[in-house]
């Protein structure tokens, strides 16, 4: 690969790129997997959510060639594979971000991006490495201040962008990303999910592993939720409340989340009843706006106080008369 000769963009096909059937691994007696599906387009976000101990590290190492599945097949652009070690993980383009990125704070940003992959001649090629790890970078809109600045210098955010370009050195075609808006801060986590927007526009299919919600409707098409080591769910992002995906994730659905979302809605309807049953054109169930309801309720008003004086009126008659009776 020559300097200027970056990876490209995957260009999205039919089907799914990575696709898991009947997934088990046990531990012993322990169960950690048991019959896990998942899918994973060319170009899509999937986030896969799930409580602890729910198995999503051990569907990760799975991916990754750490674990070896008990049952089940994994295939992987159209065609079904073995992923016996991370190695054969990478060669087939399956790239992992760990939560704890590995990356070596006394390394500047092209040592570690280069780490155990360095160009050599007679010598390292610094050159040739710190020009793609400029381009690289600058693909992904990275804000590092310098490529040379060790790594132990930059925030949060800044390394994780560090530890996903490095996975991009190898030309993946599906990026796993563990937990990677873990303990930052917001304008890091904006940035970290403004980088996994740009791999989905690359073409590249994204698990994101993650336990926050706002982050995973942000960014994600699909959340997968696995539950005791079992599917529990596949839910279109943009439709599924925050309600829906804690009620999959814990299997239960009177929650905290769910009696809240009930109070905002009774406080919906008292503010209607608030307004007199009004819409939000200002008209009630019979069409009349405000100010004519307001205005009949004033005739009705009025009307009905010109019938009480009147009657007043020929109730003082009526006794007047009676009085100038008696008098003659």
């Amino acid at each position: 690969m020559t300097a200027e000769s970056l990876p490209s963009p995957h260009e999205p096909s039919g089907g799914p790129l990575l696709s898991l059937r009947g997934i088990s691994k046990s531990f012993g007696a322990v169960a950690a997997l048991t019959d896990v599906d998942l899918d994973v387009s060319a170009g899509q976000v999937v986030a896969l959510v799930g409580d602890n101990g729910a198995g999503k590290s051990t569907l990760v190492k799975v991916l990754s060639g750490v674990h070896q599945p008990d049952a089940g097949t994994v295939g992987f652009d159209h065609g079904t594979v073995s992923i016996p070690s991370p190695a054969t993980a990478q060669r087939l383009g399956i790239a992992t971000v760990f939560q704890d990125l590995a990356l070596c704070e006394n390394l500047n940003v092209v040592e570690n991006l280069f780490l155990g992959r360095e160009l050599r001649g007679l010598r390292l090629d610094e050159v040739t490495m710190e020009v793609r790890s400029r381009a690289l970078l600058g693909e992904l809109s990275a804000k590092i201040p310098s490529v040379r600045v060790p790594v132990a210098a930059l925030s949060g955010g800044q390394r994780q962008t560090v530890a996903i370009a490095r996975t991009l050195l190898g030309d993946p075609k599906v990026i796993i990303l563990d937990e990677p808006t873990a303990a930052l801060g917001v304008a890091q986590t904006a940035e970290v999910l403004n980088l996994i927007e740009r791999l989905r526009e690359r073409g590249l299919g994204v698990i994101m592993v993650s336990h926050n919600m706002a982050d995973v409707r942000a960014v994600a098409d699909t959340v997968a939720v696995l539950r005791l080591g079992r599917n529990n769910g596949v839910f279109d992002a943009a439709e599924a409340t925050a309600a829906d995906l804690v009620a999959a994730i814990t299997g239960a659905t009177d929650n905290v989340v769910s009696r809240r979302a009930g109070r905002e809605r009774a406080g919906d309807d008292q503010a209607v009843r608030g307004t007199g049953g009004l819409d939000s054109d200002g008209r009630d169930a019979g069409g009349r706006d405000a100010g004519s309801r307001d205005a009949g309720s004033r005739d009705a008003d009025d009307l009905a106080f010109d019938d009480r004086a009147v009657s007043e009126r020929a109730a003082d008659n009526g006794t007047e008369s009676a009085h100038q009776g008696d008098a003659s």
